[in-house]
């Protein structure tokens, strides 16, 4: 058992991407001490914008995001899940699990000492993130959800999230930037595909990037079921403003947002809206169109 940190020579001049990385220590049990990087862009007492990420990316999926954001007036935060970008990687699959992470990500979120924040969330980060406005919904000033859900294993998960499962558990050589590429509706460049694979110098890097797929509950009895059961009964209560921003060419998620918009009461009389010729990966196919929305929408109230 070890926790890799990948080198900063790897992040150098990657396209796109002028932002220094940011380090807080979480405790991470009998790993000890995790770093978690995160990207940081705004003026510091503006209002807080919370973007998480998911499998198998990293912040650097919000490149055309943060910047306009940012010029809005809010500070934005984008943290790298542990096992990705520029945080800690443990090498063993066995010491990722679904709470982990949520305890990780609270530590994390706790340090930054931020509240009426305004989480957008994606893939695992919405997995990650819902549960955090779970755990603490008066931190969260608003919510929205894009190409997530999450799942409690009561139905059956789409075909072509068990296809995308059973290939991340045989694929000889993981390829994060070629799945973020398929993962979109128009492409991404040979240079931001190099990107995604920037912080994965070899296999031993990606036991996270493996595990994630497997984390996902898909049976009633799976492990952390009943925590994300546990954690719809409170976004049941939810009356904050939230957003669904899904994009109309995501087999994975699509039709998550119809439930998520009759579930949770904040969903009520918001702009919900299918984003055209957006895949999975929604920020590389949207990434401005998705800040304008958000920049109307808290402006809006």
């Amino acid at each position: 058992m070890a926790v890799l940190r990948t080198g900063d020579r790897r992040f150098e001049g990657l396209a796109d991407w002028p932002f220094e990385p940011r380090y807080t220590e979480v405790d991470g049990g009998a790993l000890g001490r995790l770093r978690i990087a995160h990207a940081e862009a705004g003026p510091a007492d503006g209002p807080v914008v919370l973007l998480m990420h998911g499998e198998p990316t990293w912040s650097y999926l919000y490149r055309t995001m943060i910047p306009p954001l940012a010029a809005a007036g809010f500070r934005v935060l984008a943290p790298d899940l542990v096992g990705f970008g520029r945080s800690d990687k443990p090498d063993d699959p066995a010491d990722y699990s679904y709470e982990g992470h949520v305890g990780w990500m609270r530590q994390w979120l706790a340090a930054q000492s931020v509240s009426d924040v305004t989480l957008f969330c994606q893939d695992w980060g919405g997995l990650i993130g819902l549960r955090l406005v779970a755990a603490e919904p008066a931190r969260f000033a608003r919510v929205c959800a894009s190409n997530t859900f999450l799942p409690t294993g009561d139905s059956r998960p789409s075909e072509a999230f068990l296809r995308w499962q059973a290939f991340s558990q045989r694929v000889e050589t993981f390829d994060c930037g070629w799945i973020v590429n398929g993962g979109t509706a128009r492409g991404i460049s040979a240079a931001a595909q190099a990107a995604y694979n920037a912080p994965f110098p070899d296999e031993r890097h990606k036991a996270g990037v493996r595990r994630f797929p497997m984390l996902v509950p898909t049976a009633p009895d799976s492990p952390s079921a009943a925590e994300n059961r546990a954690a719809w009964a409170v976004l049941a209560r939810f009356d904050r403003p939230f957003l669904t921003l899904f994009g109309d060419s995501d087999a994975v998620t699509l039709g998550g947002e119809r439930v998520m918009q009759a579930r949770i009461p904040g969903a009520a009389g918001q702009p919900h809206r299918l984003i055209a010729r957006a895949g999975h990966f929604i920020q590389e196919d949207a990434g401005a169109e998705l800040a304008a929305e958000l920049i109307g929408w808290v402006r809006g109230g």
